[in-house]
């Protein structure tokens, strides 16, 4: 049986615009929610933000790297989870942690300044793993990785949809909260249109491969959230902060993984089936988790 770092997801190049498109859509209404308080706020509540941080670039990066080194999967999918922890919070995030009764304000900052930092620490975190690890090593240097090119779509993608978002939120903000209540439902349903598209055309080789991803991809998110809740016990944060910081460490951006795989990847099996997969499944877990704690009452203080 052909191996999936041998497997190829078609998707052509006229569909790959339309993602760049849609995903830069997606990011410009969630920045239409944002203001400068949500950025005045990592001052403001700098140990909270700081922690958030922490989770989301170092030490969720730092766990998938170690659940490779024991699990040892096919290198493609490897570098498929390296990708997902690379890649900034979900933007349904705050949508989560809003119906978990969490932090939302935080959930909105987390989402702003971590959005900012995944221009220089996705592209950083990806390529410093990547090439840590001897297999997923080798796959890189096949596919000659420009960091450059990485950088620019990043920047594409996060930074300039992000800067044009809040400034026109700066300049009319009645007509900013008007067009994000808009853009963000449809630029999302684009999206999963698109990716079915993708795979729908690709269905016979989804259908072999698949089981190799599932598993995989529910433990990865498991240990994802229970990371964010554990580490925010530990500094003695609010239930409701806790709740914050495990679903912003457990959704991830899979949409910006995906456009990175098919764009520097040309859709490599194990890479594109892991971000998929993780793109449906991390909904699934985000819902029934939040749903559960929305019917849980705070018990933990915060510790200053």
């Amino acid at each position: 049986m052909q191996e999936l770092d041998k497997v190829i997801i078609n998707f052509d190049s006229q569909s790959l615009w339309v993602l760049n498109i849609a995903l830069a859509f997606i990011m410009f209404g969630v920045a239409l929610g944002m203001e400068q308080a949500d950025f005045k706020r990592v001052f403001k509540q700098p140990k909270i933000v700081l922690i958030g941080i922490l989770l989301q670039f170092v030490l969720l990066p730092f766990m998938t790297f170690l659940i490779i080194l024991i699990l040892k999967p096919q290198p493609s999918i490897a570098l498929g989870m390296m990708m997902i922890a690379a890649c900034p919070g979900g933007n349904i995030s705050n949508f989560m942690t809003h119906l978990a009764k969490g932090n939302t304000a935080l959930s909105v900052s987390l989402t702003a300044f971590g959005t900012f930092l995944a221009m220089f620490m996705t592209p950083f975190n990806f390529q410093f793993y990547g090439y840590l690890y001897e297999p997923t090593s080798n796959l890189l240097k096949e596919v000659q990785l420009n960091p450059l090119e990485l950088l620019k779509i990043v920047v594409f993608i996060l930074g300039i949809p992000l800067l044009l978002g809040m400034l026109v939120r700066a300049k009319n903000e009645k007509l900013a909260i008007l067009v994000s209540k808009r853009l963000k439902p449809l630029s999302i349903i684009v999206f999963v249109a698109i990716v079915i598209i993708a795979f729908s055309n690709n269905m016979d080789v989804f259908k072999v491969y698949v089981h190799h991803v599932i598993g995989i991809g529910i433990f990865h998110n498991f240990l994802a959230i229970l990371l964010g809740f554990s580490v925010a016990k530990a500094f003695k944060l609010s239930f409701e902060n806790q709740k914050t910081l495990a679903i912003e460490t457990g959704i991830q951006n899979s949409g910006l993984g995906l456009l990175l795989i098919f764009t520097f990847f040309n859709g490599l099996g194990g890479m594109a089936m892991m971000a998929a997969f993780w793109g449906i499944w991390h909904i699934i877990s985000g819902l029934v988790i939040s749903y559960y704690w929305s019917n849980k009452k705070s018990k933990t203080r915060e510790v200053s």
